[in-house]
Parts: structure tokens; C-alpha cells; sequence
């Protein structure tokens, strides 16, 4: 089976770190796999962390796009319930614009942030979780100009007018989600890399479900994990330990300044009941030496059904992220 594999960057800071460099590193790394020859690279939307600086997707992707030529760009994604549909649109009209036929637009329902950054970015308009499937449904008519004539907005036009808009995707990490996308006719990408647990599942739930729409013909999923490859099982190991320290910090509600060290990790002293919660934060992650992680990802392309699957990858030192990124496309088309 041919794989294709995509990346999701959240600009990590490590510790130590400042936010100037996280971004510089996103904009290096998708500079990177795109001479390696992924096929996307996505930005997320985080609020109010010392630890990611990826908060506004759409003014990354421009830059980004700026910065390299053919591998398509996205969001992964925006947070809708945030924000105007209609704003959204013409975000991403512009991007499609600048960057003509490369660009994906992600969404999702999660915060992004705490409750506090929810209501920094909502203000006095609230916009309920519930009318999520609304926004969707608005969000589509203003992108491809379908708004249905009983729209109270019907004719306005989300501009700029571009001749190839975003492709959607319809991003989440529960069943509701492949739900929705299936239901809607959009592509569906399970975060295998914030929830462990049934993404098989799902996935299958969303090919059974999916009802053919005018923006696609047939169901395509897509699998996004945590992934980190090193030349040995034991490095890649004591790489990951940073991201296993970092998980487990933000589950119990420590404060996380930034990635820490592979050394910082193992200093830790883990209770047992943490431990446990390292060995069960490892579903959500591929770990590894190359022939390994190809393994692995070969068993998620049959688990899910699909033939692209996006990788996220956290490490202290942006050299071992970029390292794992060449590996594993060396390990998978050789």
C-alpha cells in the first residue's frame, strides 16, 4: 500500500526557549518535509500556553506558504465555535489567493485554550458549542458561494473570489465528529494523538455513515499521531520522555513552561500511578527506531483504512524533530 504521510506542527517552545524561535522552527520544518516529500503541513490554534506558540493558523499559513512551494498548507485547525464563518472564509480566500490550490482549511469544536482564553477571544458574543453544525453549514456556503437563497445573508459574497477555495476538513477526536463529517460529505481526520481510545472506531463509523456531498464523492480519513523515530529504539526512547514529562504535567494541571529536556524526564520521579499514565499516554504515540515506526504506521494505514496519516511530533531539540521526520520518510519510501 502507498503511504502518504503529512505533518501537524503546534510550534512547540521548548524550555528555555522563546516563542520567535518556535515559529521560525514551524516555517524551517515545513521548508524541511516538503524537500522530503510530505504531502501537507498543518498549523494548530492554541491560546494562553507558555508551551505552544501556534495561536493564529491563518497569519502562520500565510508566511509559510510564502516560504515554500508545493506542499499543500492548512489549519489543523481553526477552532470554529470562536469565530464568524464568514471571517473564516475570507481568511482562507486569501490564502487560497496567494497560495492557489494548496490550501486546506481544518476545523474543529475544542477551545484551544482554557475557559479564560474562550472568553478573551468571544467577548460579549458567546457562541454556543451546539451551533457548531450551523457554522459548518455557514462556513461551506460563503466558501464555494452556496449560501441557500432562505439565508438571511443570501447573496453576500465572501471575497476575495478565488477560482480553487480551501478544501475542508472536519477534524475531532470523538464519535460526534465522524458523525458530522459524515453527514456532511467532508474528509474526517481522527486525533489519534489527543484521544487513545477508538479511533478505529470512529473511523469505521464515519466510511459506514458518510453520505456523498459536492465536495466529495467517497469517505476519506485520515490518522494524526504522535510520532518520534531516532536511529535506535532506546534513543527514540529517551527522546520521547519529553513529551511523555509533558503530557503527564498538563493532566494534572502543572504549569508546563516549555518542553522539557529528555535529562529533566528521566530525573522525574514518577509515582506509580504515573507511570501507569505514561504506559496509556503511549496509545496516543509511535516510538521508535525506523524500521519500527514503519511497522507501526503500516498497522494504523490497515486499522483506519486510509493511505495518508499525519504526524505530530514534540522533541526538546529541534534537531532530533527534524531527524525523525527524515527518517521515517526514508523508512517508508526509501
Amino acid at each position: 500500500m502507498a503511504l502518504e504521510l503529512s505533518v501537524l506542527d503546534q510550534s512547540p517552545i521548548a524550555e528555555g526557549m522563546t516563542a520567535e524561535t518556535a515559529l521560525e522552527n514551524t516555517v524551517r520544518l515545513a521548508q524541511f518535509v516538503e524537500e522530503l516529500g510530505y504531502q501537507r503541513f498543518w498549523v494548530s490554534e492554541h491560546h494562553d500556553t507558555n508551551s505552544l506558540a501556534g495561536s493564529s493558523p491563518e497569519v502562520l499559513l500565510g508566511h509559510i506558504g510564502a516560504k515554500t512551494s508545493r506542499i499543500r498548507i492548512g489549519s489543523g485547525g481553526v477552532m470554529l465555535p470562536h469565530y464568524s464563518p464568514y471571517k473564516v472564509a475570507e481568511n482562507f480566500h486569501v490564502l487560497a489567493g496567494l497560495h492557489a490550490g494548496r490550501v486546506d482549511l481544518g476545523i474543529g469544536r475544542a477551545p484551544g485554550g482554557m475557559p479564560r482564553a474562550t472568553i478573551a477571544l468571544q467577548g460579549d458574543r458567546r457562541r454556543p458549542v451546539d451551533r457548531y453544525p450551523e457554522q459548518i453549514d455557514d462556513l461551506l456556503g460563503y466558501l464555494y458561494d452556496t449560501l441557500p437563497s432562505v439565508h438571511p445573508l443570501y447573496g453576500v459574497k465572501a471575497t476575495p473570489i478565488v477560482q480553487s477555495p480551501p478544501d475542508v476538513w472536519l477534524l475531532g477526536s470523538s464519535s460526534e465528529t465522524a458523525k458530522l463529517a459524515a453527514d456532511k460529505g467532508l474528509p474526517y481526520v481522527f486525533a489519534q494523538f489527543i484521544n487513545g481510545e477508538g479511533g478505529e472506531q470512529y473511523a469505521k463509523l464515519y466510511r459506514d455513515r458518510f453520505t456523498p456531498s459536492p465536495y466529495l464523492a467517497e469517505p476519506r480519513a485520515m490518522v494524526a499521531v504522535f510520532a518520534i523515530c531516532a536511529e535506535t529504539d532506546e534513543k527514540a526512547e529517551w527522546i520521547a520522555g519529553s513529551l511523555d514529562l509533558t503530557l503527564l504535567m498538563i493532566e494534572q494541571g502543572m504549569a508546563v513552561n516549555g518542553t522539557p529536556s529528555p535529562e529533566k524526564a528521566a530525573a522525574y520521579p514518577y509515582s506509580p500511578y504515573e507511570r501507569k499514565r505514561v504506559v496509556d499516554n503511549r496509545k496516543r504515540m509511535i516510538v521508535g527506531s525506523p524500521a519500527r515506526v514503519k511497522d507501526e504506521l503500516y498497522r494504523l494505514c490497515e486499522a483506519y483504512e486510509t493511505e495518508e496519516i499525519m504526524l505530530v511530533t514534540i522533541t526538546y531539540d529541534f534537531h532530533d524533530k527534524l531527524t525523525s521526520f527524515r527518517l521515517i520518510a526514508e523508512a517508508v519510501w526509501g
